[in-house]
């Protein structure tokens, strides 16, 4: 982070343990400079790095993006730098303007998404700069970037802060034995209602402990659309028999000669009229896609189990 300008000037001597101030005049090019380069610096960081400098009574001056302090004072700096570090966390690593660099475009991803590239970049020690939403980095760590790029769009790769809200325990394994039984028997009762319940309760969002989240989203919209096909089983089967359950069963509810109107069912009552006192489940033409979609989900599921 740190360069010594040594142009025009011999080294001085350290007048600091005399205890007198420091004169420092940043511009005067008679006096030996070490330059900070703090141009990947949010303005949060440099919040903290001038009440630091305030409160360590350290001499210094800005070029630009750099912090300028004279070289006297080179290790109080140092040791003040490392102290933040320790604090803030990781400090980004700027890329030279001249560098070799490997530019990479993200206008097609999320403000999350960039947000997490810029936090995994800095903790990977990665030189890099941002030019609007694109990123430019050393090109010498093209591959170790192009790894955090996949991780991201793999969902590996989450900020820590957004994973602490999980799905309930033991959902994951209810799931996964749910899509195996529906899988072998589409037309199993109590796999079927096993699934309607977790529907009612898992969240796209709160994927389980140690589950990455896109995979998780995946699993979501698979079991959603698997419950969604019960539903386009009992509506076939109510037109191939010419009548609807639900309204034959509002009508004996509301009395014959009554003149209100048909009893809404909301879907979960209507999936669950679907199995029958028995517990099992009309034969439907589209067991097929339950099956198709059980594989899917208990494919998805299986290495996390």
């Amino acid at each position: 982070m740190a360069f010594v300008n040594r142009s025009n000037a011999e080294k001085q001597e350290d007048i600091q343990a005399s205890g007198e101030p420091i004169d420092f005049d940043p511009l005067d090019p008679d006096t030996v400079k070490v330059h900070y380069d703090l141009s990947a610096w949010n303005f949060d960081q440099r919040a903290e790095l001038a009440e630091a400098l305030a409160g360590d009574s350290i001499p210094h001056g800005w070029d630009g993006e750099e912090l300028v302090v004279p070289e006297e004072v080179e290790e109080a700096a140092d040791a003040m730098f490392e102290r933040l570090e320790s604090q803030l966390g990781p400090f980004p690593i700027a890329l030279e303007d001249d560098a070799e660099a490997t530019e990479y475009g993200l206008d097609e991803w999320s403000d999350a998404d960039r947000e997490l590239l810029r936090d995994a970049l800095v903790d990977s020690e990665v030189p890099h700069r941002w030019e609007d939403s694109t990123v430019v980095v050393a090109a010498d760590a093209e591959e170790a970037v192009d790894e955090i790029l996949d991780a991201i769009e793999a969902g590996e790769l989450v900020a820590t802060d957004t994973a602490s809200a999980h799905a309930p325990e033991g959902a994951l394994s209810d799931l996964f034995l749910a899509a195996d039984r529906l899988a072998r028997e589409p037309s199993d009762a109590k796999a079927r209602r096993s699934l309607i319940e977790l529907g009612d309760t898992l969240d796209a969002s709160q994927p389980p402990y140690a589950f990455p989240p896109r995979p998780w989203e995946t699993a979501i919209e698979t079991m959603t659309s698997i419950i969604v096909s019960f539903d386009d089983e009992a509506a076939g089967r109510d037109r191939s028999t010419g009548s609807d359950a639900g309204v034959a069963e509002s009508s004996d509810a509301v009395g014959a000669g009554s003149t209100a109107g048909p009893i809404v069912e909301s879907k979960r009552q209507r999936r669950r009229r679907n199995f029958g006192a028995a517990g099992a489940v009309d034969d439907g033409d589209d067991d097929s896609a339950v099956a198709v979609g059980a594989e899917k989900l208990r494919t998805i599921l299986r290495p996390y189990v």
